[in-house]
């Protein structure tokens, strides 16, 4: 069974075309970066004759870089990466554009979630885009045929990589993939800045719990658990981090904040905030030592960081006490508090809007800028995962700066040739 393009499941398509129009002429707005590349595809035409196929968190930001690929040329098919992350309005928008069809919806089930994947490689991408890997698994194990005609593709999310490195190294992936997640353009903005605010911001609207005070624990200390530890101190939380990786342990605790493991951590915490991309990071032996009235929210990607299966084991009962705000009741009176069925907070909670538009504009901007690269020089890299060309990279950063009319210095001729020379002495 194939899903229908989502203009043909909603009740009231033009009141949802216009609201989700709205929105994502309101993040095009503010998304300079977006806006010049498709002002530059528009008149370059670089994806002419491309089908981009894309699995990605729809709403107004994601729909901006959607119209940029069909800007320049491309047709584009779309589905949403997470089923509670989907704007149907922004949806509908999308599908309104002649060279774009959606299939996202929001909160359809594993079965239409898989469906509406299907219906994206249907349309026989040459290039994906991906976040969280969910389209190019696919294709590797359901369709494989397709392979041949695809130029590559390029993720954005840190689990996605994980997973593409593993099948890379396994000799599996048999395309090539930007790793669009570890360049300086992601890491310093998105997931520090991105992730930080918007995940904090979103639980307290759907808590609407302070954080002064609180004991805050993070799980793990990449560059989003840095962002969230860094956020929630500058709003008074006292923050825990736990790690499993040690540079990273004495990273956070040079920083300044206390490191501990996890069982320790789970009897002394007010907020648990998991954002490490691995599953069971939270589980039955840590929701046994919780203090009553702890709120849980995952920042990572999957909703597998903090374990309900068992968690549900231990209860004696649960019910909704705010919208999102799923209460789970265990033996001895404790009460835990799970958001957004532990999917991503910042998406999946009922108030969410994902990261601020600037940040994404810039993480979203270097999709674009791969997307382009892979067209027109896709015969430069073999199947298998790459980094991003730090050109690319750099191009993004270039275009952000002046946009807010920011001038930085350029190296004369002779700083160039010190800096590249090694014949130079002391």
């Amino acid at each position: 069974m194939t899903a229908d393009p989502i203009s043909d499941r909603v009740d009231d398509v033009d009141e949802a075309r216009t609201s989700g129009r709205q929105k994502i002429d309101w993040a095009f707005e503010h998304m300079p970066i977006l806006t010049a590349l498709r002002e530059d595809f528009e008149a370059s035409q670089p994806l002419a004759g491309e089908t981009v196929g894309m699995a990605l968190h729809v709403e107004a930001k994601t729909a901006a870089l959607v119209e940029t690929m069909a800007a320049g040329g491309a047709e584009v098919a779309i589905t949403g990466c997470n089923p509670l992350s989907t704007h149907d309005d922004v949806s509908v928008a999308l599908d309104a554009h002649e060279n774009i069809t959606s299939y996202a919806e929001h909160g359809i089930d594993d079965v239409e979630y898989y469906e509406a994947i299907d219906a994206v490689i249907g349309h026989d991408p040459t290039v994906t885009v991906d976040d969280g890997g969910d389209l190019v698994f696919r294709i590797h194990e359901e369709f494989p045929e397709k392979i041949d005609t695809i130029i590559g593709g390029t993720e954005e999310t840190t689990t996605g990589v994980h997973r593409l490195r593993a099948m890379d190294e396994d000799g599996e992936l048999d395309y090539p993939m930007f790793n669009v997640n570890d360049t300086p353009m992601k890491h310093l903005f998105d997931n520090v800045h991105g992730t930080g605010e918007s995940a904090l911001a979103n639980i307290a609207m759907t808590t609407n719990l302070s954080w002064a005070g609180k004991t805050v624990v993070v799980a793990g200390y990449g560059y989003c658990g840095r962002g969230v530890a860094k956020k929630a101190d500058g709003q008074g939380a006292k923050v825990v981090v736990t790690e499993i990786d040690p540079r990273r342990a004495l990273e956070a605790h040079m920083e300044g904040y206390e490191v501990t493991n996890m069982d320790d951590a789970a009897e002394r915490g007010d907020v648990f905030i998991t954002t490490t991309g691995n599953r069971d990071v939270l589980a039955a032996r840590h929701f046994e030592d919780m203090q009553d009235g702890v709120v849980l929210a995952n920042a990572g990607h999957f909703d597998i960081e903090i374990n309900l299966e068992e968690l549900g084991e231990l209860a004696t009962s649960t019910r909704e006490v705010r919208d999102g705000v799923q209460e789970y009741e265990l033996v001895d009176g404790t009460r835990v508090n799970v958001l957004a069925e532990g999917r991503l907070v910042n998406l999946a909670a009922p108030t969410a809007l994902g990261h601020p538009v600037e940040v994404m504009d810039q993480s979203f901007g270097v999709q674009a800028v791969c997307v382009r690269e892979l067209v027109e020089r896709g015969d430069d890299y073999d199947a298998g995962l790459h980094d991003v060309p730090d050109a690319l990279d750099k191009e993004i950063a270039e275009t952000k700066l002046d946009a807010e009319g920011i001038d930085i210095d350029v190296p004369t001729d002779v700083q160039r040739e010190y800096m590249d020379s090694w014949r130079h002495g002391t």
